[in-house]
């Protein structure tokens, strides 16, 4: 069946190799991300990427529970959707001799990650729902939030200062947004009214 290395015939079996899928893709990760972490020159983005190292050793903590709840052991299924991202984000930083757009880069390339962990673990979820599986939902739960706050936490970065740097512009400070303006004169003329 496709990529797959078995038949997958019901709900159960798709959350079983989805489950696979992405202990394999955390533990993939855990191997690239020192590679990222030194490669990145800004300081609040090493930091973000060390901080995410230890949240993904949690996140392959809390999936290897779930195994052991299901009395099984921990057991990766290769995957290549992961395999893919990590070796265009390789391909894509080994290129980039500006350390500036490279920190930029580096952004992208994980954040491209992210949006795959929170895919899988939204999925994830849902099916373990569904086929009655609360607890595992919960231990999941705890993961994706992690993946979609790390995903926030880079873009914080790459548009308060990576991506002007990049740009070779400087970073702006945030300043009150247009459709505010108009609001304040409205209550300045009613005042005159």
């Amino acid at each position: 069946m496709g990529l797959f290395t078995r038949d997958i015939k019901t709900l159960q079996d798709l959350f079983d190799h989805g489950l696979r899928d992405i202990y394999y893709a955390e533990n993939q990760i855990l191997k690239a991300l020192p590679k990222l972490i030194d490669a990145a020159t800004n300081p609040q983005l090493k930091k973000g990427l060390k901080d995410h190292l230890a949240e993904t050793e949690n996140q392959v903590s809390r999936l290897e529970q779930i195994f052991e709840m299901r009395e099984e052991k921990p057991n990766g299924t290769k995957c290549p959707g992961i395999n893919g991202l990590l070796k265009e984000g390789d391909d894509l930083t080994g290129n980039i001799a500006d350390k500036n757009v490279l920190d930029a880069a580096i952004i992208a390339s994980a954040q491209a990650v992210e949006h795959y962990e929170i895919t899988r673990y939204g999925a994830l979820i849902a099916w373990a729902k569904q086929i009655g599986r609360n607890d595992f939902a919960d231990i999941l739960g705890a993961n994706l939030e992690e993946e979609k706050s790390a995903d926030n936490k880079l873009s914080t970065i790459a548009e308060s200062r990576v991506n002007a740097k990049a740009s070779g512009r400087r970073a702006s400070r945030k300043t009150t947004p247009a459709r505010r303006k108009p609001a304040a004169r409205q209550r300045t003329r009613r005042k005159a009214a």
